[in-house]
């Protein structure tokens, strides 16, 4: 966990860059007398709205290139964050170097991860790229005890992380010699959730103790995805010749609920209850992503496919275990 550092806005994978525990609140009255919801009510929303946020994809790619879906996703979701940056009067960071790491972050955190499990669902089913962005949290374990030194690997860990790759192995079919599965699809996801915890780490060592608020600072880098992404968008793709309405409402969700508002949701809920609880919610997505490809999209589900994702997620809640007595 970060002591200072950005809140990447890196949904649907909120573990990918957790924000600092602030002062906890009390959930009750507010000091300026407003009562402030349940954080409970929250943390349901939180998840139902990144579980929902791969259904959204898939429709978007139905309608647009996934180049345009990321786009349109950060775009909105940068007029959201943007609006409180305004109501909250947060100054954006001045410094050229932190801009420079920002664009960094902004690249392993929202514009590649983004795009990656956009064009992944051109190929796969919205339930499986949910079920793949699970194994962030094992990526990152792996990834910090090697990058990090204070991350010491312990049994528990350890044996976390063997059985969330083994996990993997189920959902992918492993024994059947992945039939049926697209590869490249897959690989895509995979790839997309490994770009979390690089990000993460990256963050963690460039941009604690920056001075900054957690909400200037993932204000500004998605201002910063949303450039990257304006950039890329026009050499890939050509102008829609129409605008189906379906996949632009999916995308103006994805973007506004599932990006911009979703933040702001896991930021208020960081700040009342910490990261631990707060982090909680990557259980919960790949369930929700899964219900909603069945019911919604139709979508087929093999039996290898929630089993699998139960020893996923067993194997990432090990990985996010202390031993006792440990702070």
């Amino acid at each position: 966990m970060t002591t200072s550092a950005a809140v990447p806005a890196s949904a649907p994978a909120p573990t990918a860059a957790p924000a600092p525990a602030e002062a906890a609140q009390d959930a009750s009255p507010r000091a300026d007398g407003r009562r402030r919801l349940d954080w409970r009510l929250r943390f349901a929303f939180l998840s139902l709205v990144w579980g929902f946020s791969f259904l959204f994809i898939k429709v978007g790619t139905d309608g647009y290139a996934p180049f345009q879906v990321t786009f349109g996703r950060l775009l909105f979701g940068t007029l959201v964050v943007a609006v409180f940056l305004v109501v909250k009067r947060e100054r954006l960071p001045r410094s050229p170097r932190t801009w420079a790491h920002l664009s960094v972050a902004a690249l392993l955190l929202n514009a590649a991860p983004f795009s990656l499990f956009a064009y992944s669902e051109l190929t796969i089913p919205s339930t499986l790229a949910g079920i793949c962005n699970a194994t962030s949290p094992l990526w990152g374990m792996a990834l910090s005890l090697v990058a990090l030194s204070e991350d010491r690997p312990t049994r528990r860990r350890v044996a976390g992380l063997g059985l969330g790759f083994l996990g993997v192995l189920t959902v992918l079919g492993a024994w059947q010699g992945f039939s049926g599965l697209d590869a490249r699809g897959t690989g895509m996801a995979l790839l997309a959730s490994l770009c979390y915890p690089i990000g993460w780490i990256y963050v963690r060592r460039t941009l604690a103790g920056s001075g900054h608020s957690n909400l200037a600072l993932t204000g500004a880098q998605l201002f910063v995805a949303t450039v990257e992404l304006a950039v890329v968008t026009p050499l890939f793709t050509t102008l829609p010749r129409h605008f189906p309405v379906v996949p632009l409402l999916a995308v103006v969700a994805l973007g506004a609920v599932g990006t911009g508002l979703a933040f702001l949701v896991q930021y208020d809920i960081v700040s009342e209850v910490g990261p631990t609880t707060a982090q909680m919610v990557t259980y919960f997505t790949p369930v929700i992503a899964t219900a909603a490809g069945v019911a919604v999209l139709g979508e087929s589900l093999a039996w290898t496919t929630p089993i699998g994702a139960v020893i996923i997620l067993a194997g990432a809640a090990l990985t996010q275990s202390k031993p006792r007595g440990a702070r």
